[in-house]
C-alpha cells in the first residue's frame, strides 16, 4: 500500500501494548504519516527497545503501564496531558491470549483474560475520553474468533466479542463529539503471540485454509488501523473490519 507521509501530521495517537507485534507496526505506521505517538507496555526493557526501533525521536513517547491496572491508565493520561494536551487517535490494542476448553479455565484465568482483553480496553478508552478531540477516531482490537466459532477459544473469543460490541456502542454514545470508534478483527497474524500459541508444524494446515494462501503480517493489520485512523473513514463508524484473508468468509481447504 502506498503510504501519505502527511496523512496524519499533527495527529496526537496512543497505541496501548505498541512494544511488539500488531502494537509497534501501527506505532511505526502512524509515525509514517507524521503523527506523534504514545505506546504503553508493561515492561520498560522492551519500551526501551521499541523506542530504538520506531526511531521517531521526540515524536516518540513510551510509557510503562498495565492496561489491567486503573491507576497506571490514569498515569498514561496524566503524562500525555503534560506532554500533549490531548488525543486524536487511540488504538486500544493491548491484550493477550489463552487457549484451552471451556471445562478446563480456571477462574484466575478468567480473571487474567477478562482483565487484559477488555477492562483494559474498556478503561483505556474512559481514561482517554476527558483528552479525545471532537473528531478523534478509536480504534479496538478484537479478533477473527468473535465471528467463527473455534474449539478451544471459548475463554477468549468471548473477550474479542466484548470488544467488538463495545466499538458499536460507544460509536453510538460518542457520536455526538464526532468521535468515530470501530474495530479490527485480525485473522492469523505472524507476530510474537502468535508464535507463543500455534506450534510451527500447524503453519501449513493454518496456511491452507486462508484464501489469501499465507499468514497476515504485523503489517497488514497496522494499515488497517491507520485507514480506520484516518481522514480516509470519515464516513466509517462503528464497523468491524475482518483483517484475516478470507479466513472467515471465504474458507477453502
Amino acid at each position: 500500500m502506498e503510504h501519505n507521509p502527511s496523512r496524519f501530521d499533527g495527529r496526537i495517537a496512543l497505541v496501548t501494548g505498541g512494544t511488539s507485534g500488531i502494537g509497534l507496526a501501527t506505532a511505526r505506521r502512524l509515525l509514517a504519516g507524521g503523527a506523534h505517538v504514545v505506546v504503553t507496555g508493561r515492561d520498560k526493557t522492551r519500551l526501551d527497545v521499541a523506542v530504538e526501533a520506531l526511531g521517531g525521536g521526540d515524536r516518540v513517547l513510551a510509557l510503562r503501564g498495565d492496561v489491567a491496572s486503573a491507576a497506571d491508565l490514569d498515569a498514561v493520561a496524566e503524562a500525555v496531558h503534560d506532554r500533549h494536551g490531548r488525543l486524536d487517535v487511540v488504538f486500544a490494542n493491548a491484550g493477550v491470549a489463552s487457549f484451552q476448553p471451556g471445562g478446563e479455565v480456571t477462574e484466575a484465568e478468567f480473571d487474567h483474560l477478562v482483565e487484559i482483553n477488555f477492562k483494559g480496553v474498556f478503561f483505556t478508552v474512559q481514561k482517554a475520553l476527558p483528552l479525545l478531540s471532537d473528531g478523534a477516531a478509536i480504534v479496538l482490537n478484537a479478533s477473527w474468533t468473535a465471528h467463527r466459532g473455534m474449539a478451544g477459544a471459548a475463554l477468549y473469543s468471548a473477550t474479542k466479542a466484548a470488544v467488538r460490541n463495545l466499538a458499536r456502542t460507544l460509536a453510538a454514545e460518542l457520536a455526538p463529539r464526532g468521535i468515530r470508534v470501530n474495530s479490527v478483527s485480525p485473522g492469523y497474524i505472524e507476530t510474537p503471540m502468535y508464535h507463543a500459541h500455534v506450534a510451527a508444524d500447524a503453519r501449513d494446515r493454518i496456511v491452507a485454509t486462508v484464501a489469501a494462501g499465507r499468514l497476515g503480517t504485523a503489517e497488514d493489520v497496522a494499515d488497517a488501523v491507520a485507514f480506520l485512523a484516518s481522514a480516509e473513514a470519515s464516513y466509517v463508524n462503528g464497523q468491524d473490519l475482518v483483517v484475516d484473508g478470507g479466513l472467515v468468509t471465504a474458507m477453502v481447504g
